[in-house]
């Protein structure tokens, strides 16, 4: 498969076999609430994606539980050299992650966002022990901190070395959407976590526990409403090569309804042909004039007047607006998609501030057809990651969609032959449905 062929290999600093024996003789038995949609035969790495459902589930969950924490006085948010914010659920994914898959699958190394460093730092090691502890599936120990620090270093930084072979190992973003994250309400916020095989992305798993599902496949009513259970649908998308794309409600499991439990649907990315047609998903760090497309068509985010020349945007993609009044910064939601002149009429009216934080999850959106195109530019002062793009590249090619840099070459995840952490796209990431991946990088070329 063209669109996932990249050379990676790896040396561990630390003591480490060379990974030689294939992977099923090295499994430790997964036990997973989750049948998934297909036939254990037709899947080589079954067991390892019923792992990785298994655990993004349960870091979905602890990202829930930290969330409410943050917003009830207990939380800690702290930010990084980058300025980037992070929390302890971002270390708490990581280290359940890290900690469950290395149980499962010792001889596979971890490429993740964090490291301990800030735990030590801003004495947050604790908390996080506590909001792993309950996740865990390990009963045989209690886990310590040094557990938990050894966990999270176990994918940060200087923890692998590769080299220019092909090479096996997960790559994970604990929370793709921090800033969302931490500004709470229902911005969405992605776990997402792949699986390299020799080289090529085998499978992925993506959990956004509060996506509203406009075709909910969960009969949310069923679902019993105490304290712990989520309001919103939720979703996980899964994806294996040769397989497809499936994604289903995140929060089935708390039903005892077991078809519900097992309920998947086929991901297709959208029909659309036309450029003119598309609906398109930009980063909020970019603007539109700053991408070649801006030459030809003007953007809108009103999705019942596109006029000629111009091209709808998905600005926040779940549609969540808030606004906050210029003088308490008071903050209230709005939840339904809004045009362009209704947003100006309220915030005239009503003197408030408008703000898009919502940062989108980009490859759901493509994947799912709910977008039609996401394109991202790169920038001189912005390292493009890894983790960040691994579980969309897979997601949306077995959806029947296409990623590549904006020269039409295929991302290579071996770019970084020394730690694989960074990926060095020509020009910038674009995601298209496949129809109008051509035709875009047409437009990209000539501008």
């Amino acid at each position: 498969m063209d669109v996932f062929r990249c050379s990676s290999g790896f040396n561990l600093t630390r003591p480490h076999r060379p990974y030689r024996i294939p992977l099923r003789q090295r499994i430790i038995s997964v036990r997973s609430s989750y049948r998934l949609p297909f036939a254990e035969e037709k899947a080589k790495y079954y067991e390892h994606l019923q792992a990785a459902v298994d655990v993004v589930e349960r870091a979905c969950r602890l990202c829930v539980d930290v969330k409410k924490s943050l917003f009830s006085g207990d939380g800690n948010i702290i930010k990084k050299i980058d300025q980037t914010p992070v929390t302890i659920a971002d270390f708490g994914v990581q280290a359940l992650v890290s900690l469950e898959m290395s149980k499962h699958f010792p001889s596979i190394p971890l490429v993740a966002e964090e490291d301990s460093a800030f735990l030590r730092e801003n004495n947050l090691v604790d908390a996080v022990v506590k909001v792993v502890t309950g996740k865990l599936t390990i009963r045989d120990k209690e886990i310590s901190e040094d557990d938990i620090l050894k966990a999270i270093d176990r994918g940060g930084k200087d923890a692998s070395l590769f080299g220019p072979k092909p090479a096996t190992y997960w790559i994970l973003d604990p929370i793709d959407g921090t800033r969302g994250f931490v500004k709470g309400g229902e911005a969405l916020y992605v776990v997402g976590l792949a699986l390299v095989v020799e080289g090529e992305i085998v499978l992925g798993v993506m959990g956004c526990p509060n996506w509203q599902d406009e075709h909910s496949d969960s009969v949310t009513t069923e679902v019993p409403r105490d304290e712990n259970t989520v309001s919103r649908s939720g979703i996980l998308m899964i994806s294996h090569v040769g397989c497809g794309t499936w994604r289903k409600s995140l929060w089935d499991a708390q039903t005892r309804n077991s078809e519900m439990v097992h309920n998947w649907t086929r991901c297709l990315v959208d029909g659309l042909h036309q450029v003119c047609e598309a609906r398109i998903c930009i980063p909020e760090s970019i603007t539109w004039d700053s991408l070649p497309l801006s030459t030809q068509f003007n953007a809108t985010i009103d999705a019942d007047h596109v006029g000629e020349n111009q091209i709808l945007l998905l600005p926040t993609c779940c549609g969540r607006f808030h606004f906050y009044a210029k003088e308490d910064r008071f903050a209230f939601p709005y939840y339904t998609f809004m045009t362009s002149q209704t947003l100006n009429n309220l915030a005239l009216s009503m003197e408030y501030d408008v703000f898009l934080f919502c940062l989108p999850p980009k490859y759901l959106m493509v994947a799912s057809g709910r977008a039609s195109v996401f394109i991202l530019r790169t920038r001189s002062e912005r390292i493009i990651k890894v983790w960040d793009h691994a579980v969309g590249v897979i997601c949306i090619h077995e959806a029947g969609g296409k990623i590549t840099d904006w020269k039409g070459s295929q991302l290579d995840f071996a770019a970084d032959q020394v730690e694989r952490r960074v990926l060095l796209p020509s020009g910038g990431i674009l995601a298209t449905n496949d129809s109008l991946h051509n035709e875009i990088l047409e437009i990209i070329s000539s501008s």
